[in-house]
């Protein structure tokens, strides 16, 4: 009766039952079978019998040992589990702030190791979105990919009217089989963290299921397509050199489970091997990078996976951009931010920069600030007196991410596609032995852009938002006002206010400061409001900008408060 129980229980919990089976087997057979036992997962699964693993824990085994092993034993095993756990494994190597660097080095190797499928299944695919024949669109399909990845594979094609262009095919069943295998993912990582209290601070769930909500998204090819659009205008305002091509989409024929776009024919940046062939590339690349940073704290849209793969130098010496599936967004605020952190950093203002990181960070318990920033200095004193070329880009950033963590100091997602980002683009420079200098790029920027956060126009947009939030709190404050009157009354509330030990003088001081105070007050409405009417050409009461007049009353109002308070 108990087995049927926990059947029925588990079900409950995660559809397929025999999916975990075959899951467990395989970090089983990997070396996690006493990881499985002391975590009780093999008792949920009814005769469910563990394989003998294939390795042994030697007991002098070294800490750089152990975590080499430990990133084999894992690569392997998501290998062998498919699409679904090698992204968890490119997850995990994105997370230098939580993993060790020998794990981390050895869980990039799934970048690469995606596993083809059939051609036949891919037309089936193609033919599915097409709704006919492929051969009533494409003159024809090479059977063999040009790009293999968890989620997609990428084929040439040619149109019907001889033009070149790409598929990117969604391996077939991946939607249902990627939903699946993250619902036994979350169960089997939020078991673990029961049993853990360490794994319970990396915040691993946390991680998973926000990388989850990014896959459900890749899956959409139509997100792509909407990113590849969206980017290639916002590059296009300040590409003034045309440095970058974007691939245009054929959204006709483009869908949920295929997207095509035009065939850019190049080298990729990680096949490039002699740069000497390439004299113009390193200068092209910097600009790029200019143009890429600008656009990521300016406009706070901006591709997240700009890896060696995704960079196409073209025959016609322009670099193309690929795969659109990992954007990064950010908020006027969280830009601001950025631009705060990033400064903090150049300026080695450590005080600020916790502060900046507290604003925008996640947390149970509130952090110890003086030790929190006794950490940050003592972790980032190595790159002090650094030149920008010197300082490495990853090594950095997992300094300063991993400090947070040990204060249970999370950052959410969005934040780590920034970084990575960042450390991406370090990482391409560092591939191809450019001098890719990418701190002192990152300080020219920040001066130009720290200039328009605080310029007028800047300034008045905030005002206005914040004027919005003033009038909204002023139209709904009668109405509480009035509900808790009326709370007070029904549950007959009272109120009872004695000043004792005031004498007339000390009175005579505090109204005076009040005073003053609101003097003060209204004084900064009054000139708030003439800023803001600068530069506008006033004949009428009607040129006046809105804006100004609210300041202005405001002022007033806070003079009669001050008069009437003065009076009584």
């Amino acid at each position: 009766m108990d087995i049927i129980k926990t059947s029925i229980g588990l079900t409950k919990t995660i559809k397929n039952v025999a999916r975990l089976r075959e899951i467990l087997s395989v970090f089983a057979k990997h070396g996690f079978d006493e990881f499985i036992i002391s975590t009780k997962l093999d008792s949920l699964i009814p005769n469910f019998v563990i394989p003998r693993s294939r390795f042994k824990k030697e007991e002098d085994e070294s800490e750089y040992d152990f975590w080499k092993s430990l990133g084999y034993r894992l690569r392997k095993s998501f290998e062998e589990l498919g699409p679904s756990f090698i992204k968890v494994g490119q997850l995990l190597s994105s997370r230098e702030d939580i993993f060790h660097p020998t794990l981390i080095q050895e869980l990039k190797q799934l970048q690469n190791h995606a596993k083809e499928i059939k051609f036949q299944d891919a037309v089936s695919e193609i033919e599915k979105s097409l709704g006919k024949p492929y051969s009533h669109v494409y003159k024809s399909i090479d059977p063999l990919p040009i790009g293999v990845a968890s989620i997609g594979v990428v084929y040439k094609a040619q149109l019907l009217d001889g033009k070149d262009v790409v598929l990117k095919v969604r391996r077939p069943n991946a939607k249902k089989s990627i939903v699946n295998d993250f619902e036994i993912i979350s169960f089997i990582v939020n078991r673990l963290e029961k049993n853990s209290k360490e794994l319970r601070h990396l915040g691993l769930s946390r991680a998973i299921n926000d990388f989850f909500k990014s896959i459900q998204l890749e899956l959409n090819f139509i997100f792509e397509a909407n990113n590849n659009k969206k980017i290639g205008e916002s590059i296009a305002k300040i590409d003034t050199n045309s440095i970058f091509v974007i691939p245009n989409v054929y959204r006709k024929l483009s869908s949920e489970r295929m997207l095509v776009m035009d065939y850019l024919n190049g080298k990729a940046f990680n096949e490039i091997t002699d740069l000497s062939k390439y004299p113009e590339l390193e200068e092209k690349l910097i600009e790029g990078v200019k143009l890429f940073l600008h656009n990521m704290l300016s406009d706070g849209f901006f591709h997240a996976d700009l890896h060696g793969g995704n960079f196409i130098y073209l025959e016609n010496g322009q670099i193309g951009l690929l795969d659109f599936g990992l954007v990064g967004v950010l908020s006027h605020k969280n830009r601001s931010n950025l631009i705060a952190i990033l400064y903090a950093l150049l300026s080695n203002n450590y005080e600020n920069l916790v502060i900046e990181f507290l604003d925008v960070a996640e947390y149970d318990n509130i952090p110890n600030y003086d030790a929190l920033v006794s950490d940050i200095r003592d972790a980032l004193t190595p790159f002090v007196g650094l030149s920008a070329k010197e300082i490495d880009a990853t090594q950095l950033t997992y300094c300063l991410i991993s400090t947070l963590s040990k204060h249970e100091i999370y950052l959410p997602r969005e934040w780590f596609v920034i970084f990575r980002a960042i450390m991406t683009l370090d990482g391409v420079g560092k591939s191809l032995g450019i001098n890719l200098d990418i701190f002192a790029v990152i300080e020219s920027e920040i001066k130009e852009l720290m200039g328009d956060m605080f310029s007028k126009e800047a300034i008045l947009e905030d005002s206005l938002w914040v004027a919005r939030d003033m009038l909204g709190s002023l139209r709904i404050l009668p109405r509480h006002i009035s509900w808790m009157l009326k709370e007070f009354a029904k549950r007959k509330y009272t109120f009872e206010h004695n000043v004792v030990g005031l004498n007339q003088e000390v009175q005579k001081v505090s109204k005076g400061l009040f005073f003053l105070g609101m003097l003060i007050l209204a004084s900064t409405f009054f000139i708030s409001g003439a800023i803001l009417s600068d530069g506008v050409e006033v004949r009428s009461f009607q040129d006046v900008p809105p804006l100004t007049f609210v300041c202005w009353l405001l002022s007033m109002l806070t003079m009669l408060r001050a008069s009437f308070f003065l009076k009584n």
